[in-house]
């Protein structure tokens, strides 16, 4: 268990392991109280010496409850500690792994849990508990040879049923959580798509896969149940026959007048709390087992990037994309191959062609979300992946494709999730032409707009996140297919917003499909099969896209018949 030894943890691990080691000492009292009381009060009877001896006890008793509480809150306080280190690096690596197009643990998070709820766990108490073992066993054989002999021997069986747990238990476990998070990444993907699943009639379908993929679970984790809580059971039995076995020996020592009642009854009593660890060990194996996965799983993830970097002065809005080549793998072929291309600052740049040219992809590289294998994509002259991931993140606006809003009111979402500055939430709502639109909402400004914006439309949700992009006043803005949801008041909106832009000095680079959208444009970029098939001003790329067709077809009235 290394993961109890992180340093971030380790002052309330201290803690806990001196609180165990007192209220270890403590529960000693009980069993040399019964020691005393058979062999000097029952031969004494003196009441004086009866309340002697209660006087300490009680005292040990109390120190024995404060000790205990003691541990359980630094115990709590670490699993607060490690959600608190833990879940922010989780998630974030999470964010940078799926903006970056890698594959990452999705059940991150409910791993840094499963490390917290476990540190309050009894398994994680009896590790506490264990290294005193040896203290119980000590004295119990300086009571009487025997006895410790019995005691020691039942010690060691019972590790050893904790090493077979170990043991049986491993691989099972293993497999239950395996099938357990399979299951509900699919019930995930499930819920993602429900509009499709639902409209395409797949519902009995994907019932019927998630229902194969529960019953594998439930196998599982029932084969695991039924091993973990028949070695609980056999640990709770064997303890219990040592216990009865080593009462029976003291009762035949003291036949034999070689042991007293008191040290019978107080190494019976001593026994059972030095065997109570070993046996809380192997009925919490199961949840150790896991926690160590989780501990696994957590440090496969991807470091993050810390350097600090030097504070790079605001861009003006200068881009340089300088021979880009990226491909997903090394074994596939590129998505973009020699790609360059430069926009100066209120320029703005239109990027089209066919579906599956690489222009998302290329955007991705604008915003420095993926990393080429060849080339540079440089802000003001300074390479984009030098810059500080926040800094260049406050100074970019992004609307994708697909737009996310999130829980919460309108000028959250506007600002960001930061804190709203109201002015400027105004400032970008009126700049992306939506203030009048966000006013006819039921509350305005502050509207909560539930999950995912579910109660927006679409052409609403897309405008609100074209405020988010301008929210902060960008130097940059980057959006893909921001008229695909928009009437035609929403295209004129955006339209607007785009000349006022250009006004602010502010670059811009579309990609699009639209004829409407596309023509007011400085430049237009055509890519295809990842390469420029043509760069230039807008009227002379339309005019020779006009005269070769076979590159991306123009109509001369109708949208783009092409996609992102």
């Amino acid at each position: 268990m290394q993961w109890l030894l992180a340093r971030q943890i380790r002052p309330f691990i201290r803690l806990a392991a001196l609180a165990s080691l007192l209220l270890n000492v403590a529960l000693l009292a009980p069993a040399l109280y019964m020691l005393q009381v058979f062999d000097r009060v029952f031969a004494s009877g003196s009441v004086e010496t009866l309340v002697m001896l209660a006087i300490p006890l009680v005292i040990l008793l109390v120190l024995g409850y404060h000790m205990d509480a003691a541990r359980t809150r630094a115990l709590a306080a670490a699993g607060r500690r490690v959600e608190h280190l833990l879940a922010p690096e989780a998630l974030a690596s999470q964010l940078e792994a799926s903006a970056a197009g890698r594959r990452h643990d999705e059940d991150a998070l409910r791993d840094v849990s499963q490390l917290r709820k476990l540190l309050a766990s009894p398994g994680v108490v009896a590790l506490f508990d264990a290294p005193w073992v040896p203290l119980y066993l000590l004295i119990i054989t300086l009571m009487h040879p025997l006895l410790g002999a019995i005691a020691t021997l039942g010690a060691m069986l019972l590790f050893g049923l904790g090493l077979l747990t170990e043991y049986t238990t491993r691989r099972h476990a293993e497999r239950a959580v395996t099938s357990s998070r399979a299951t509900q990444r699919h019930a995930d993907t499930l819920l993602r798509n429900a509009e499709a699943v639902v409209a395409m009639g797949m519902t009995s379908a994907a019932l019927e896969g998630w229902r194969t993929r529960c019953d594998s679970q439930h196998q599982a984790q029932e084969q695991l149940a039924q091993f973990s809580a028949r070695l609980g059971a056999l640990a709770r039995i064997a303890r219990q026959a040592l216990q009865a076995i080593a009462l029976a020996f003291g009762a035949w020592l003291v036949i034999g007048r070689e042991a007293s009642p008191g040290i019978m009854i107080a190494a019976t009593i001593l026994l059972g709390r030095a065997l109570q660890p070993v046996e809380l060990l192997i009925g919490g194996w199961k949840a150790m087992i896991e926690a160590r996965a989780a501990w696994r799983r957590l440090n496969e993830l991807p470091a993050r990037a810390q350097a600090s970097r030097l504070a790079l002065p605001a861009p003006k809005g200068r881009l340089d994309v300088e021979r880009l080549t990226y491909s997903l793998s090394p074994e596939r072929p590129p998505l973009l191959r020699g790609v360059s291309f430069s926009v100066m600052p209120g320029e703005s740049l239109g990027i089209v062609g066919a579906s599956a040219a690489g222009k998302t992809t290329l955007l991705r590289l604008l915003l420095g979300l993926r990393t080429a294998q060849a080339g540079k994509v440089r802000l003001d002259g300074a390479d984009i992946s030098r810059w500080d991931r926040e800094a260049l993140g406050r100074l970019v606006g992004y609307l994708p494709q697909d737009v996310e809003l999130f829980a919460g009111t309108v000028a959250a979402n506007i600002s960001r999730l930061g804190v709203p500055d109201a002015e400027a939430v105004v400032r970008a709502a009126r700049l992306a032409q939506a203030h009048d639109l966000i006013l006819q909402l039921p509350e305005g400004y502050d509207t909560e707009i539930g999950e995912g914006g579910g109660r927006l439309s679409g052409g609403q949700r897309q405008r609100i996140a074209l405020a988010r992009a301008l929210y902060g006043d960008p130097r940059l803005l980057v959006l893909d297919e921001p008229n695909a949801n928009l009437d035609e008041e929403g295209d004129a909106a955006l339209a607007a917003a785009l000349a006022e832009l250009k006004s602010r000095g502010v670059t811009v680079v579309v990609v699009t499909h639209r004829r409407s959208l596309t023509s007011r444009l400085d430049r237009i970029a055509v890519l295809r099969n990842g390469k420029i098939e043509s760069f230039g001003h807008t009227a002379t790329v339309l005019a020779r896209l006009a005269e070769s067709p076979k590159v991306v077809a123009f109509p001369a009235a109708e949208p783009l018949p092409v996609t992102a």
